[in-house]
């Protein structure tokens, strides 16, 4: 059964993979290599792994991404231009993106913790 550590271990491989391959300009994640894109899905991987080390705590990690993307989603439609903040590049596509990733990283946050093993003595 699907847990949160191993979402979030799978969506953080996956966040770092997809900011690696930004760096190569390519029709599929980026035609230009942005660096700060990148930088931002990069580091949100990095988060999404530290689940690995913080036993207990992986939803909390999960769902404040999650309502980070629903604000990252309510910015970007706030946004006239190509560019969020100035720095982010943006088009139609990227805004719904973020609006399907919100919805996603927050319904997996409600994947249940990772099972304990409980080991049970008995005394003779």
């Amino acid at each position: 059964m699907p847990n949160s550590k191993t979402a979030s271990v799978v969506l953080g491989i996956t966040f770092i993979a997809v900011g690696i391959i930004g760096f190569i300009p390519n029709p599929l994640v980026s035609d230009t290599g942005v660096f700060v894109t990148n930088g931002v899905h990069i580091l949100t991987g990095g988060v999404f792994l530290l689940a690995l080390f913080m036993s207990g705590k992986e939803s909390l990690i999960i769902n404040t991404i999650g309502g980070a993307y629903v604000l990252v989603s309510l910015l970007g439609f706030m946004t006239s231009g190509d560019y969020m903040l100035g720095m982010i590049h943006l088009n139609l596509a990227d805004k719904y993106l973020h609006v399907g990733l919100a919805v996603a990283i927050l319904a997996i946050g409600k994947l249940p913790p990772n099972p304990r093993k409980v080991t049970t003595t008995t005394e003779s």
